[in-house]
């Protein structure tokens, strides 16, 4: 055969890919093994740049914590006082507010307002109102962007959560995390871009499928990780009993050159995420425990969040969020599964408040203190809120007008924005949608959500889909 003969030189550069790719990656992992350095948590190089390169505009934020108040907590208990209603308790809902609109299991029932059950006051030097629920949080109100005019198209638990979390109710499409990570890649090499932690308590507790963090129809290297509070914190992290770091360097070392003479000959790009997940994986046998390992937290930490740590707590989660951030992870997913209150809605807020109080507070001041909060957008949102109209002694699930708030990463703080009726049923004034929420976390980050796209079956599809828009009175 003729060196110049193209069959030859392709079965050269399969050759030499393969050998080089084999051996690069057996010197890198190598090079971990032998590093201690490696173990404290430093970044390596860059595991994925995205694909928004260079960005947009100048970014006001460079990560997202997003604490996710699973169930819908009740506005009206907690950022938004309404005097009318608490003037109209148990009087007939009027039917200019409710008619024609969606409502959940009330329908086909005596619609009667609800007075609201806590009582509220003024916090900060920028006199947000807040209720008696959040004792922890009223002390950073002046950090808080408290939007008081939001609202959702899904009015039951789990389609609500698959529009907030992807814009669209359509089961299957990527999450905001996926989204972000695939536009921004990850700052870290030995941990996920994008983590996902889940805690639970205070009352009826809904289900949350891990389709909430799927990548959908991006690379599968853009889902989000779960981690979990006990035993191994990601599943099948640990090397397994009797495989020494040799025998599995050896198996991976293989298994890559294997995944990168097939990607040679067919071109599928779920070979690159294959390989580099699995290198991902053991970079984090020594990445995960040294995050998990709270022991290095001094105590005036674990009492500023009012945690041991390591207790599938809401506030533990909030620590290791944190750290994550402190460590590259671009997104971060707290889920709190509790705020579902058909019934005892007075108690019941102030029950599942009480478990994300300290630990939200505790994460703004912590972020504040290390100068991260400026560069970190912390949301805190449901997937929607609660109606004005009793439900026995608790409310139903309202999408017209709830309540969510931001701080840090360029958000302005001690300010309201919207407002909802009299009654707290209509977002009336300054209506923020999700799809004005996802494009404006985009552009803190210095994506423009118009052109962060991604083509699948013919079409070209965005987060926000063909709505969403930047709200700047926002930004500080």
């Amino acid at each position: 055969m003729h060196l110049a003969d193209p069959i030859y030189q392709a079965i050269c550069r399969r050759t030499f890919l393969h050998r080089g790719g084999v051996s690069l990656g057996t010197a890198a992992l190598w090079s971990m093994l032998a590093d201690d350095r490696a173990a404290s948590g430093a970044v390596l190089g860059s595991e994925s740049r995205g694909v928004v390169q260079p960005l947009h505009h100048p970014p006001r934020a460079k990560r997202v914590i997003f604490l996710c108040q699973a169930g819908g907590p009740s506005h009206l208990e907690t950022f938004d006082y309404k005097p009318k209603l608490a003037a109209m308790d148990g009087q007939p809902m009027p039917e200019s507010f409710t008619q024609g609109q969606p409502i959940a299991q009330l329908q086909n029932n005596e619609l009667r307002c609800l007075a609201p059950q806590r009582s509220f006051k003024k916090y900060g030097g920028s006199g947000q109102s807040i209720s008696d629920v959040f004792p922890h949080l009223s002390k950073v109100a002046d950090e808080l962007c408290i939007v008081r005019s939001a609202q959702t198209n899904q009015i039951n638990h789990d389609p609500a959560h698959t529009f907030m979390n992807t814009g669209t109710q359509i089961s299957g499409r990527p999450s905001m995390g996926s989204w972000l990570t695939y536009g921004l890649g990850s700052e870290s090499d030995n941990l996920p871009g994008f983590v996902v932690m889940t805690s639970v308590g205070g009352g009826q507790s809904q289900p949350i499928a891990a389709r909430q963090w799927h990548s959908g129809f991006l690379p599968s290297r853009y889902q989000g990780v779960q981690f979990r509070a006990a035993g191994d914190p990601v599943l099948y992290v640990s090397r397994p009993q009797g495989v020494s770091a040799d025998a599995q360097l050896d198996v991976l070392s293989t298994v890559t050159g294997l995944n990168r003479l097939r990607e040679t000959s067919t071109g599928d790009p779920e070979i690159a995420t294959r390989i580099a997940q699995y290198e991902l994986a053991f970079r984090m046998q020594r990445s995960v425990p040294e995050l998990m390992d709270i022991s290095d937290e001094p105590a005036h930490i674990l009492d500023l969040y009012g945690t041991p740590g390591a207790d599938g707590s809401f506030a533990a989660n909030c620590l290791l969020a944190r750290r994550m951030a402190e460590r590259g992870v671009r997104f971060i997913h707290l889920y709190h599964r509790g705020w579902d209150h058909h019934g005892a809605v007075k108690d019941g807020v102030a029950k599942t408040a009480s478990l994300v109080d300290q630990g939200t507070a505790a994460l703004l001041t912590d972020l504040k203190q290390r100068d991260m909060l400026k560069d970190t957008l912390v949301i805190w949102s449901g997937e929607f809120g609660r109606t004005p109209m009793a439900q026995g002694n608790g409310r139903d699930h309202h999408i017209k007008g709830f309540s969510l708030w931001m701080a840090g990463g360029g958000i302005r703080g001690g300010m309201s924005w919207g407002a909802t009726d009299e009654l707290g049923y209509h977002a009336v004034e300054n209506v923020f949608h999700v799809h004005d929420l996802h494009a404006t976390m985009l552009h803190l980050l210095g994506i423009d959500h118009q052109r962060l796209t991604y083509r699948f079956q013919g079409r070209d599809f965005r987060l926000t889909d063909v709505h969403g828009e930047v709200v700047k009175p926002l930004l500080a």
